[in-house]
């Protein structure tokens, strides 16, 4: 069958994700659009998705009877009201992150799913759809015996004027928080966060660099170091640290010159470009899952787990050096792992 898609959100994501359904993937379309800017739904229906209809409101869209299954591009302090929507009505629906603006929202969310009874969510954590993290997963699950150690690192070339500290934690390290948890299959039991001596080229709104120390339940230590202003591109380091050995997240593949006396290699400086294969990865997985009717992928309860441990990370930056607890309830069986 062909899932009929109905996409909240046309700016830059819901945009891409709208052209990898019409022109990437399979076994899906397009048929619905909506935005708060009608303008910028149309020109995304003239672009790309000619057949869809746009409506005014995305309640509208997600109780649409032509639609399938929901993609939530939208500004973040909607997402909970499409989502809680789209489960209301039924529908598998594809929530960009974060699942909601509060882990209190999060929560609700997984409420309303375990009382359905059923999965419908995907949050778009899509590092987990990355070949390189696959394969270190494949290393970190059966070569190097137990994790003892992650050292890891999330550069960026540069952030403007409107990134502020805390964002450090709830868009920068929000990847990292939910990759590891799916890397190491564990969870966080506290943080902390030390702030080395700041660059000259971070303004005057943001501590940069920060380094996160995470606890997990099983022992495992992890530091990230967050340097957003590092000038030189964008790096996503990972090294996990066995009892027998170690292994790191291969870098991206890039060609290697020799040339005026230099050993060189490309090093990428836009995140769209560093991941752009997991996107296509990762929706084909909704696709895939929304064709029976339900969801597969981050869950849910990852995007909760994700709110809370991240509210825990910024508290933390704001007691410098002193550890915070992160206590969970009991995941709900409808999530349980394998």
């Amino acid at each position: 069958m062909t899932v009929r898609i109905g996409v909240i959100g046309t700016g830059m994501i819901g945009r891409d994700h709208t052209r990898r359904i019409q022109r990437v993937l399979a076994g899906a379309e397009v048929v619905a659009l909506s935005d708060y800017s009608p303008e910028a739904a149309r020109a995304v229906q003239a672009d790309l998705a000619p057949g869809a209809r746009v409506h005014e409101k995305g309640a509208d869209l997600i109780a649409a009877d032509d639609v399938d299954a929901v993609l939530v591009c939208s500004t973040g302090s909607t997402h909970e009201e499409y989502v809680l929507a789209a489960i209301a009505a039924g529908k598998p629906c594809f929530c960009e992150k974060p699942l909601a603006t509060t882990a209190e929202g999060a929560l609700r969310i997984v409420d309303a799913e375990v009382a359905h009874g059923k999965r419908l969510v995907q949050v778009g954590f899509m590092r987990r759809y990355d070949a390189g993290y696959r394969m270190l997963k494949q290393a970190v699950d059966n070569e190097i015996g137990s994790p003892l150690m992650v050292h890891a690192a999330h550069r960026n070339p540069t952030v403007p004027k409107q990134y502020v500290t805390p964002m450090a934690i709830h868009d920068t390290l929000i990847h990292e928080i939910d990759v590891f948890r799916w890397l190491l299959d564990d969870d966080y039991i506290s943080a902390q966060v030390v702030f080395p001596r700041k660059s000259s080229h971070a303004h005057d709104k943001v501590a940069d660099p920060q380094i996160v120390l995470l606890e997990t339940a099983k022992g495992i230590r992890i530091d990230v170091e967050i340097f957003v202003n590092c000038r030189y591109g964008y790096d996503i380091q990972c090294q996990v640290v066995g009892e027998e050995g170690l292994a790191n997240l291969p870098d991206p593949m890039a060609v290697t010159l020799r040339r005026e006396a230099r050993l060189q290699s490309g090093i990428m400086t836009d995140w769209k470009d560093r991941f752009i294969d997991s996107y296509d990865v990762e929706l084909q997985d909704f696709i895939n899952a929304a064709a029976k009717g339900t969801a597969s992928g981050p869950t849910s309860w990852d995007g909760y787990v994700a709110a809370i441990s991240s509210d825990a990370c910024v508290e933390a930056q704001q007691r410098s050096g002193q550890i915070i607890p992160i206590s969970l309830p009991d995941r709900p069986a409808l999530y349980d792992r394998g």
